[in-house]
């Protein structure tokens, strides 16, 4: 390929990238080379942002170019760089792709705080220790029976006739021992 001046691809002096694209316009392959090696990683990168996918991204970023080519007499530096014309033109061929794959465009960074996260957030996690520490020092102020009733039952997941069962005692007389035992949790909570 034939370098026109001013136009080589390790010429950064005066290099213009508006200029650039009116000699491609002109069908200048040597302005078309050097714009190429100047903005074909960014562009690249534009693609690869909205179609994560590498081979799709490049199969878009080759598009680009052969429209770069054939519309470059359509770039009108008045209503903007040529770079935004560029990446203008490499977003929306990536985002027309993207829709003819039937898959979505991912969200911007800005909206990461709106994801819900089942985990809860720290200041939460501080709560929840607090409070578990403090049901902990209550628990620990109710008759040892009646702790481990309520251990057993709420922690452990056992039914009030399986504690009965299991300290063989009226079925009546857990469930009272539990209630007693709930109200002065709570009043020790409280």
């Amino acid at each position: 390929m034939a370098q026109a001046a001013g136009f080589g691809a390790g010429d950064d002096a005066g290099f213009s990238l508006d200029r650039a694209l009116m000699r491609v316009a002109d069908g200048d392959r040597a302005a078309f080379d050097a714009l190429y090696h100047r903005t074909s990683a960014k562009l690249f990168g534009v693609t690869l942002r909205i179609l994560p996918l590498r081979h799709e991204a490049e199969e878009v970023l080759q598009d680009i170019y052969l429209s770069v080519w054939r519309r470059a007499a359509t770039f009108d530096p008045a209503r903007g760089s040529a770079m935004t014309w560029l990446i203008t033109l490499a977003r929306n061929r990536a985002v027309d792709r993207l829709r003819g794959t039937g898959r979505r465009l991912t969200d911007p960074i800005e909206l990461a705080d709106a994801v819900a996260d089942p985990a809860p957030d720290a200041e939460t996690l501080a709560i929840a220790g607090d409070d578990a520490g403090r049901l902990g020092q209550c628990l620990d102020r109710l008759d040892a029976g009646d702790a481990r009733l309520i251990r057993t039952a709420f922690f452990d997941g056992a039914s009030y006739a399986e504690l009965a069962e299991r300290t063989a005692r009226p079925l009546g007389t857990i469930k009272s021992r539990i209630r007693r035992a709930l109200i002065g949790l709570r009043e020790c909570l409280a």
